[in-house]
């Protein structure tokens, strides 16, 4: 039932407890040319900007990469792909899986500019939906969303035809679209999906992170 308060839960602290936070960590940085969760910004590994915001969302994280080697130090649950090199839907597919709640917030490794209050509202509104994120204009957030365990059926069919783009999936689900007028409450520049994929992206993020400080 669409309202049901199972989407607010959270702890006496204040985190979420009924859904988990998951961080994907699986890919191969191919376009950036090497390992872009463990480059610096403000002296700190992007990864750990993004766990610093998570942990202070939900209660439980899980790490989702195929070379846990390289993370163990931060000290997270990790789990590898099921089934590896399908890119980020085998590590969705992956966490829906083995996670013992009903539903995840999934964001990519490299995304350092998490909006709390965003997120907040993305869990508010997920009442029934299947997946919840966000959309400016044409372009869908895929990395910046929440997925339900009733997607695994729907990511198992596409997987055995041989289609990887998550969004894709959303043709077999309810999909709560979060528009760019409800984003710019919280986020009203957008950064909350900036990531690297080249050195010069890196640059302007530093850049904004400066001028925020």
């Amino acid at each position: 039932m669409r309202g049901d308060s199972k989407n607010t839960d959270t702890s006496q602290t204040g985190l979420h407890e009924d859904i988990i936070g998951v961080i994907l960590a699986g890919g191969k940085s191919t376009r950036y040319g090497r390992n872009k969760a463990l480059v610096q910004i403000q002296g700190r590994p992007l990864i750990e900007h993004v766990i610093q915001v998570m942990s202070s969302l939900f209660k439980d994280i899980i790490l989702m990469t195929n070379t846990p080697a390289e993370y163990a130090y931060l000290g997270l649950p990790m789990v590898e792909d099921i089934i590896k090199g399908l890119g980020p839907i085998g590590g969705i597919y992956t966490a829906l899986k083995v996670m013992d709640k009903e539903a995840g917030f999934f964001v990519a490794c490299d995304m350092p500019f998490l909006n709390k209050d965003l997120i907040h509202y993305m869990v508010s509104i997920r009442d029934d939906f299947d997946v919840v994120v966000p959309r400016v204009g044409w372009k869908i957030e895929a990395l910046h969303g929440i997925y339900g365990k009733r997607c695994i059926r729907p990511i198992e069919r596409n997987i055995d035809k041989g289609i990887y783009q998550v969004i894709r999936v959303f043709q077999d689900v309810s999909v709560r679209y979060v528009e760019e007028e409800e984003i710019r409450r919280f986020d009203p520049d957008l950064r909350s999906f900036l990531n690297v994929n080249r050195p010069d992206e890196l640059r302007r993020m530093r850049e904004l992170w400066q001028s925020s400080s």
